[in-house]
């Protein structure tokens, strides 16, 4: 295994999601999802990733933060499809993937994004509230609605199994970067939160909306409405070169404080796994990197 001084570059390509009772493990060239199955057994499927990870799209700051989010929701979704017919479910076609996709935009966009929009508007329009006050206020709204959402999913059981199984994605590349012998045990040892995390980028995201909407400053309804629209883009490709910059400041003091509010918010989306769903990210892990040395 190399050691973190000597793959710190690969290292920040490593990525993850937790998937229905297991884990999809993401690098560079290939990913690795691992399952555990009803009948106790762990089932690993891995696929090969999509050129655009190693394409020159992927170097161009802000520009990459865009497309390779899109690409990675298609990764998401194929990765719970392969969970769920590991638990005897019926596959999701890519038709079926693509439609969940899109609704799921859909529902992001109007409650976190419109929808506070359209109450800062309220404020300013029937209250008498300023530009500026009406932009805060829409920008505290969303990120409120952000924190309660996550609160709230956490309550659902099924979704609580998720977030542990989150937790073991995290604890398993935590232990990687810092050397560590990749076993259950060793592992268990390592912190459920890590700064390259998707709720991170929700986080920062909503933050950085609050200043990025207040600059624009007072606009008509329909505008105000459409400048958000037009605005996510550039939300996330903010977002994703702020997350790469804490990974490049990586333990040094600037790097910590700069990811310590998401790593904060982590605790609403993961929980603290058993061995088992170690277990299982350790098989994922280990197949995703198997697979990316035998096409070096």
């Amino acid at each position: 295994m190399n050691s973190p001084a000597d793959s710190s570059r690969i290292i920040r390509s490593y990525g993850g999601q937790a998937v229905i009772e297991g884990v999809m493990m993401r690098g560079r060239k290939a990913m690795a999802v691992s399952v555990r199955r009803p009948d106790g057994t762990i089932q690993t499927e891995v696929r090969p990733l999509g050129g655009i990870y190693q394409s020159a799209v992927a170097r161009i700051p802000v520009v990459r933060g865009v497309l390779l989010l899109w690409d990675t929701l298609g990764l998401g979704w194929e990765s719970l499809s392969i969970s769920a017919q590991a638990q005897g479910e019926k596959p999701i076609t890519r038709g079926e993937g693509g439609g969940m996709i899109l609704f799921s935009l859909i529902v992001v966009i109007v409650m976190f994004f419109l929808l506070p929009a359209a109450v800062g508007q309220g404020m300013e329009s029937y209250l008498g509230a300023s530009a500026a006050l009406g932009n805060l206020a829409e920008g505290v709204i969303r990120l409120l609605l952000l924190l309660l959402y996550l609160v709230m999913v956490g309550w659902v059981p099924e979704i609580a199994r998720v977030f542990a199984y989150h937790g073991a994605e995290h604890k398993t590349v935590n232990a990687f970067e810092a050397g560590a012998e990749l076993t259950p045990e060793s592992v268990d040892a390592f912190p459920k939160e890590h700064p390259r995390c998707g709720t991170s980028f929700l986080l920062v995201v909503a933050v950085l909306a609050i200043v990025l909407f207040t600059l624009v400053g007072p606009l008509p309804f329909w505008e105000r409405l459409l400048s958000r629209l037009i605005g996510i883009p550039l939300l996330i490709a903010l977002g994703y070169e702020y997350l790469r910059l804490t990974a490049f400041l990586g333990n040094r003091t600037l790097g910590k404080i700069l990811a310590a509010p998401g790593v904060w918010t982590q605790s609403l989306t993961t929980r603290a796994p058993d061995r088992a769903m170690l277990e299982v990210a350790i098989t994922a892990f280990q197949a995703m990197r198997q697979a990316e040395e035998a096409e070096a």
